[in-house]
């Protein structure tokens, strides 16, 4: 008898909680104020846009001063795995945009690294060559690798590259 009425309990009370689960469903301002719920909100990507660009190959340049540092995103070091070898270029390097430039090799699989921009490697993550793995510790601080003096950046593929970036974050939210 229990266990009837505790069934018959939680069956009921689904009707109230599974519209509230589901994605599709839309709640009315009356069951919004009625009841606790918590959307998925991403503060922090908005600080993140503002502050880099990425490219549809998933890394990021930050240009501060005529300096562009340049990284992978967090989806790309997550699909790559543990990050065990980072090869990147020498200071002094010219490179135009889309050269190939170095390498980072996971457990699971190699990804060859491309320039976002045109100039000159100013600057490496020396740190990257002993402990490869900041790329996944800290992908946008600690697993940076080249600091570059850019002579060109293009508005138009920054902005596909914004674009791509939401789309990806869209994805990553369904």
């Amino acid at each position: 008898m229990a266990a009837c009425w505790l069934l018959r309990s939680l069956s009921s009370n689904f009707s109230t909680v599974l519209p509230l689960l589901a994605r599709s469903a839309s709640l009315s301002p009356l069951q919004l104020a009625s009841k606790p719920y918590f959307g998925r909100t991403l503060a922090s990507s908005s600080r993140l846009s503002a502050a880099l660009k990425f490219t549809d190959k998933h890394e990021w340049i930050r240009v501060e001063d005529g300096i562009g540092t340049v990284g992978i995103s967090s989806f790309a070091q997550e699909a790559l795995g543990d990050v065990v070898y980072c090869g990147l270029p020498e200071v002094g390097t010219q490179l135009a945009q889309q050269d190939e430039f170095g390498a980072l090799e996971s457990v699971k699989a190699a990804s060859e690294l491309y320039s976002p921009l045109t100039g000159e490697v100013v600057e490496v993550n020396t740190l990257l060559a002993d402990n490869p793995g900041l790329v996944n510790k800290s992908c946008y601080k600690d697993g940076k690798y080249t600091h570059k003096r850019h002579s060109a950046v293009r508005g138009g593929y920054s902005d596909i590259c914004m674009r791509h970036f939401r789309l990806m974050q869209e994805l990553k939210q369904n």
